[in-house]
C-alpha cells in the first residue's frame, strides 16, 4: 500500500533533472538577470541557449515555475521558434530556404541531394556533429530563389546541383 508521503517523495524525485548538461544555477542566473523585464520569456530562452548551446529539457520545470507559466507553454515557445533548439547544433549550420518563393523555384527537388551530401535530413545534425541541416522559412532572397544560408554568414542564391555541392563541400572543409 502506497502512502501519500511516498508518492510525494517520488514526485520530488521525478522533478530532479535527468539532463546532465542542465545546470540549475546557470538557469537561475539567467532568470535573475531578467527579473524585471516584461515579456521576458524569449530573452530568457535565448540567454539559456547562449549559455548551453541549446535549451536543456531539464530546465523547463524551473523556467515554468519561475515565470508563472506552464511547462507546455515553455515547450510550445521553444518548438515554435526555429532559432531555439532542444539539442546542441552541429559545428556548422546550413539553412535551406523552403518558403513559397524557393519552392516555386525548385528547392524541393534539391532537398534530397542536400540531405545526401550533408548526411542527415532537414531538422537533424550529422552523427559526427559537423553540420546541422535546418529548414528556413524565408531568407529574404526571394528574387534569387532557391537560397541557403551557412552559419548566418554565407548566403547563396539561385541554388542548383552544382552550387549545392560546392556549398556542402565548403561547409565540410572549413570545420
Amino acid at each position: 500500500m502506497e502512502t501519500g508521503h511516498r508518492r510525494r517523495r517520488e514526485r520530488v524525485h521525478d522533478e530532479t533533472p535527468l539532463d546532465p548538461t542542465y545546470d540549475h544555477a546557470a538557469v537561475e542566473a539567467v532568470l535573475e538577470a531578467h527579473r524585471r523585464d516584461p515579456g521576458r520569456l524569449l530573452p530568457i530562452l535565448h540567454d539559456v541557449q547562449a549559455h548551453f548551446g541549446f535549451v536543456p529539457r531539464g530546465s523547463v520545470r524551473q523556467l515554468a515555475r519561475s515565470l508563472g507559466r506552464s511547462r507546455a507553454e515553455i515547450h510550445g515557445v521553444v518548438g515554435f521558434y526555429h532559432d531555439l533548439r532542444w539539442e546542441p547544433a552541429g559545428r556548422r549550420t546550413l539553412r535551406l530556404c523552403v518558403a513559397e518563393s524557393c519552392q516555386a523555384a525548385g528547392v524541393r527537388a534539391l532537398v534530397p541531394l542536400v540531405e545526401e551530401l550533408v548526411g542527415c535530413r532537414l531538422g537533424e545534425t550529422t552523427l559526427d556533429g559537423a553540420i546541422t541541416l535546418e529548414a528556413a522559412y524565408c531568407l529574404g532572397l526571394c528574387t534569387c530563389s532557391p537560397a541557403a544560408l551557412l552559419d548566418d554568414e554565407t548566403v547563396v542564391g539561385r541554388l542548383d546541383e552544382s552550387s549545392v555541392r560546392e556549398l556542402v563541400t565548403a561547409a565540410r572543409a572549413e570545420q
